[in-house]
């Protein structure tokens, strides 16, 4: 399973719906997903979502294998001490990661090679084994840490993706809005969709 799928972390930074449409949409497309949950996201999901995710890692596969229908072995879930887990090693590293939403402080602690947790770890492992890694960071403004911080990963190979939507597709409800940068993020990880109209498409 895991050289063929996405790892895919939520972190505590507001926006967690464009990681829980990532992973819907990871799951409608067949892939593999190896999902990670900071225990600050947890607390996201709880104030942003009505959401009822549970709390443990066990619990949480249930719960997310349930909403978006996934197959017994599509989605796997790891918490953050999962030492022993494929992301944590280049030896069974997924194809690609993605962090949506990304804290600033997670972004810092990537930049610095800290890897206190398996989702830093993973990240740590998807750039010294050259697979793709995506930061969705959710802040505004930027102070110069953060730009100091991703400049470094961007020159690393790491690709930030600030999740700012466009507007040329018209979009009527705030779900347009997170499909916009959700098909994005897919575009970038080779992953085919309709979510969105592609320029010109629009007009």
């Amino acid at each position: 399973m895991s050289r063929a799928a996405i790892a895919l972390a939520f972190t505590g930074a507001s926006g967690v719906a464009y990681g829980l449409r990532l992973l819907e949409c990871l799951i409608e497309a067949r892939q593999t997903v190896q999902l990670m949950l900071s225990p600050a996201s947890q607390i996201v999901l709880a104030q942003e979502t009505d959401l009822k995710v549970p709390g443990t890692p066990a619990e949480q596969e249930k719960f997310f294998r349930e909403k978006y229908r996934a197959g017994e072995d599509q989605l796997r879930v790891y918490g953050p001490q999962a030492w022993f887990s494929p992301p944590a090693s280049g030896s069974n590293a997924p194809r690609a990661m993605v962090v949506c939403p990304c804290t600033s402080g997670t972004l810092a602690a990537i930049a610095a090679g800290s890897a206190d947790n398996l989702i830093e770890r993973a990240a740590d492992v998807a750039i010294k084994e050259q697979r793709r890694l995506i930061l969705v960071p959710r802040e505004m403004p930027f102070s110069a840490i953060h730009l100091e911080n991703m400049l470094k990963l961007a020159r690393l190979g790491v690709t930030i993706m600030p999740p700012n939507p466009g507007f040329y597709h018209h979009p009527q409800h705030i779900e347009d809005l997170v499909d916009f940068v959700v098909a994005r993020l897919l575009d970038h990880l080779d992953i085919e969709h309709q979510l969105v109209p592609r320029w010109p498409e629009h007009s």
